[in-house]
Parts: C-alpha cells; sequence; structure tokens
C-alpha cells in the first residue's frame, strides 16, 4: 500500500513543498521485543543481547533488522514460582507474522539467548505476543 507523504517546509517567508510516497507493505510487522530481568547486565552484554535478538526476530518474522526494536530492561525486581532466582519475561509486539509456528520459534530462540547470554533457565522465561492492528502501532507522527 503506498501511501502519500506531505511535507511543507518554511524558510525565509518561502513554502517548499515536498511530495512523496511511503510503501507500508514491507513495513507491515514492525516487531517490538521488550525484554525484562532480574539479572543486572553490563554494557558489553547487553550489547550482545540486544544484536543476536535483533537477529532472530528479524529472521523468524522475516522483516529486516532494520525494522526490529529491542528493549531490554535488567535489574528489575522479578519473583517467579515464588523465588527470586534469575528469570525474565518479554513481550513481542508485530503487526501479523505472528502464529503458533513462529511464536514457537521465537519463544525457543529467545529462551536460547537468555541462557546462554545470562544464564537464565527456559522454565524461567515468559514471554506474551501480541499481533497488534495497524491502528494500535505508530511509526513516524503517525499509524500504519
Amino acid at each position: 500500500m503506498l501511501l502519500p507523504l506531505s511535507l511543507n517546509l518554511h524558510k525565509e517567508h518561502k513554502t517548499i513543498g515536498l511530495r512523496d510516497s511511503f510503501d507500508l507493505s514491507e513495513s507491515k510487522k514492525m516487531p517490538t521485543l521488550n525484554l525484562f530481568t532480574n539479572i543486572p547486565v553490563d554494557a558489553v552484554t547487553s550489547s550482545d543481547i540486544l544484536k543476536d535478538a535483533t537477529k532472530a526476530v528479524a529472521k523468524i518474522i522475516g522483516k529486516p533488522e532494520s525494522y526490529v526494536m529491542i528493549l531490554l530492561n535488567s535489574g528489575v525486581p522479578i519473583a517467579f514460582a515464588g523465588t527470586e532466582e534469575p528469570a525474565a519475561y518479554g513481550e513481542l509486539i508485530s503487526i501479523g507474522g505472528l502464529g503458533a509456528g513462529v511464536n514457537g520459534k521465537l519463544s525457543q530462540t529467545l529462551s536460547e539467548i537468555l541462557q546462554l547470554k545470562l544464564s537464565i533457565d527456559s522454565s524461567r522465561f515468559y514471554i506474551k505476543f501480541y499481533d497488534s492492528p495497524r491502528p494500535f502501532f505508530g511509526f513516524n507522527g503517525s499509524t500504519f
């Protein structure tokens, strides 16, 4: 789908008009992953997790990495099964691209990243998947 994009720039009493199109067919999924863990994470490990999770989400959902956003919140107080042992929680939001098979692969792969980088057992990681309607996902001052 092509949407018209208009922009008027005002400078010294002159108006410059710019007319262009933005192709949303390639950006319809825009996955965003929010990760929370009770483990304090240093900058190097954080960067590794962000890179690995970006690659995994992009590959599994089938989108370029340039469309993926990952947020890592470390040192968050979390109790899981009544203990404060290492644990994590995630929420993945996407416009389409999710389903039973994809969600299972994402859960497995993200669990492996957390196990490898933070020693969080997969039995202490929950992830929730949201398939968001286009009007409920904003980008670039608008919605999809």
